[in-house]
């Protein structure tokens, strides 16, 4: 049977429509075209889905009232505004954030409160007068490769490099290579070792020594194998023709050059972290410093335990951490497991107080602010709240290699996040962890870090309005707040003398009471002072500082409240700070970061070993002294009676004029 030549014609037409994912040749001009459905690159903080748009057509396409979509049910998931246009030539991006938006967008940029899934979806693009204009049925899809239609025509497939609000690439392919297997085993060794490096058939594995991602351009992996001789930090990555090429292999490779601590070695490109323009460990040239913008960058993740044996190597992203500490030499770095780079979790537990499975974020602490004092005090005092209730971040004295260069002592830490809190909570529910509130300083919005802050405001208010004599009002609050959570985190930041009082941070579980968490404690034990207590204990309406102190002080204002606070003081006075316990602390890091100082203050010199050494005299000298000066304090700052401090404190005094004698005495 012979097909009429307009009939073959149509035919035709309509199935180079089919092969380019649309369902109508009449409004073609507007294509789906590149698609990231897994990614791992920051923008402004995030890193969300997106799809880009492309007006294929000779003239400007208006968009008012068309829907974009991941559901055949619901066409208009996200709906363009009235007004939005796509003029000839041009690209427009919509943001998948997942995450409920105030406004859709406008220009060329558009946000849709859905994700787009990497297991492999259909996206469906309709008109206003709900015409399918495209349906893209995208296949699974790889971590950080974005998916589109070349830019010379074709089909459908995956790109070697995102060019989103660009022109795509010229080709596209149907898979991307696997990641190389480094064979020989990252780690310690003595003289040198020899690497094999296997690779998919046909592959070609380029590898570099310096960091650096492998491009086609860099060398060869040698088949017999590369011998290395120092200590250094591997990459590898396979390219083939017909496919995008792999992700990069990392290892790192220490030779003479055995482990004193646990290792965390960092393997990243010199863009990401000491470029003048984007790196995050530099200032920079502009107005802002480089490690201030909240720039997150891949990086190649290693963890050996202080045996050696390698426990995690997997690629996450870094960020600069911290607040006015990032001026130092020697910079805190924030670590993340992000599926986009591979998985979404550090499946290892580096922390002995901790039963966990896994992280999703790590802290490397360059000790901040005691940067070149005793590298201590924190994780020491924070390491007293073990058993008592409260929330803190465990730690453990490492030291960390960059690119194979030696960086230096820091403190692998918990990262304060929901993560943190739903897994000392227990909660597991993804709903429920995205909804835990932690608040930082005041609670306001400025320092509101994830969930909601109006209940805690209103918290705080009621407690400032209201008299907690009242058992009504009395009980309004113990339904909201975890008052004995409260009475150890006052008493702990009171006893320790911590002057940085601005560290205050509270968070609620769904369901849950508001409670306070203790962090960054390390501007303790430096004097006699009564600070920080007129923080903490101030007239109820007093001027706020750095955090709200109505709760505890209304509190304070009932009898049998405040006299709960003075036995919670007298309880940790006379068992978690006496001495000998507090000294065993002290010990147990000493013994550690002790023999690595050396080494650590050759790479940074930023202080003195004799220095060092006195001032851990000193922070000693206060951890044991400061306790017997409290009760005296709290007179004065509570206005107790000598009969008050007697019933509280008396027997607690006696016991710590014996443990916490002064060396001398």
């Amino acid at each position: 049977m012979k097909i009429k030549q307009g009939v073959g014609i149509v035919i035709c037409l309509f199935l180079f429509a089919a092969v380019l994912g649309f369902a109508s040749a009449a409004r073609a001009d507007v294509i789906i075209n590149e698609v990231m459905a897994s990614n791992g690159y920051y923008e402004n903080g995030h890193a969300w889905d997106w799809v880009e748009l492309y007006n294929n057509g000779d003239s400007t396409e208006n968009l008012s009232g068309w829907g974009f979509t991941d559901s055949k049910k619901d066409l208009y998931k996200f709906t363009f505004p009235d007004g939005t246009k796509l003029k000839a030539g041009e690209y427009l991006t919509i943001w998948c954030t997942g995450t409920e938006n105030k406004t859709p967008g406008k220009g060329d940029t558009f946000y849709a409160d859905f994700k787009i899934s990497s297991s492999g979806e259909t996206l469906r693009l309709t008109d206003e007068d709900e015409d399918e204009v495209q349906k893209l049925k995208m296949p699974e899809q790889y971590g950080c490769v974005s998916y589109g239609l070349p830019s010379g025509g074709g089909e459908y497939g995956f790109f070697e490099k995102p060019t989103r609000g660009k022109k795509n690439e010229s080709e596209a392919y149907t898979r991307r290579l696997q990641e190389p297997e480094i064979v020989t085993a990252a780690g310690f060794y003595e003289g040198s070792v020899t690497v094999e490096v296997r690779g998919e058939e046909g592959a070609e594995l380029h590898y570099t020594t310096d960091g650096e991602t492998p491009t086609k351009k860099s060398k060869v992996f040698p088949k017999e194998g590369l011998t290395l001789k120092k200590t250094t930090p591997l990459r590898v990555k396979a390219f083939l023709d017909n496919a995008v090429s792999s992700p990069v292999a990392g290892a790192t490779y220490f030779i003479d050059d055995a482990p004193k601590t646990a290792i965390v070695s960092l393997i990243s490109d010199d863009q990401y972290l000491f470029s003048k323009k984007t790196g995050i460990l530099t200032k920079g040239t502009g107005s802002i410093p480089n490690y201030s913008k909240g720039y997150e960058y891949p990086v190649h993740i290693e963890y050996f335990n202080k045996d050696g044996k390698q426990e995690i190597s997997q690629t996450g992203t870094m960020t600069c951490s911290g607040h006015s500490a990032r001026i130092n030499s020697q910079k805190s770095i924030a670590l993340y497991a992000r599926k986009a780079w591979g998985a979404d979790q550090f499946m290892f537990n580096p922390f002995r107080t901790r039963d966990y499975v896994g992280y999703k974020s790590l802290l490397l602490r360059a000790a901040n602010s005691d940067f070149s004092a005793t590298r201590l005090r924190d994780i020491v005092a924070s390491s007293l709240a073990e058993g008592q209730d409260i929330l803190y971040q465990d730690h453990e004295v490492i030291q960390v290699y960059i690119n194979g260069r030696y960086w230096g002592h820091y403190n692998l830490r918990e990262k304060i996040n929901k993560y943190f809190v739903a897994a000392y909570e227990g909660v597991t529910e993804e709903t429920d962890i995205d909804n835990i509130d932690i608040l930082a300083r005041t609670g306001t919005d400025e320092f509101l870090q994830n969930g909601d802050n109006k209940d805690w405001l209103e918290l705080c208010d009621f407690c400032k309005k209201n008299d907690l004599n009242k058992p009504e009002n009395l009980a309004w609050l113990e339904e909201r707040l975890d008052i004995d959570n409260m009475f150890t985190h006052a008493a702990f930041e009171i006893i320790l003398g911590n002057v940085d009082f601005t560290n205050v941070r509270v968070y609620r579980v769904p369901g849950g009471k508001w409670k306070y968490l203790l962090f960054d404690v390390e501007a303790c034990w430096r004097n006699l002072d009564p600070t920080p207590i007129e923080y903490y204990i101030k007239p109820l309406n007093a001027k706020i500082q750095g955090f709200r102190h109505e709760p505890l002080n209304a509190l304070f204002k009932v009898p049998e409240m405040k006299a709960r606070f003075l036995q919670r003081v007298s309880e940790l006075l006379s068992t978690v700070f006496r001495w000998d316990n507090v000294e065993k602390h002290f010990d147990d890091v000493i013994e550690v970061l002790k023999p690595i100082l050396p080494r650590h203050i050759e790479r940074w010199k930023n202080m003195k070993m004799e220095n060092w050494k006195k001032n851990i005299h000193a922070t000693k000298y206060y951890a044991r002294v400061r306790p017997k000066k409290i009760p005296e304090m709290l007179k004065k700052a509570m206005k107790l009676t000598n009969a008050e401090v007697e019933e509280y404190f008396g027997e607690t005094l006696k016991l710590l004029e014996e443990t916490n004698k002064k060396p001398e005495e």
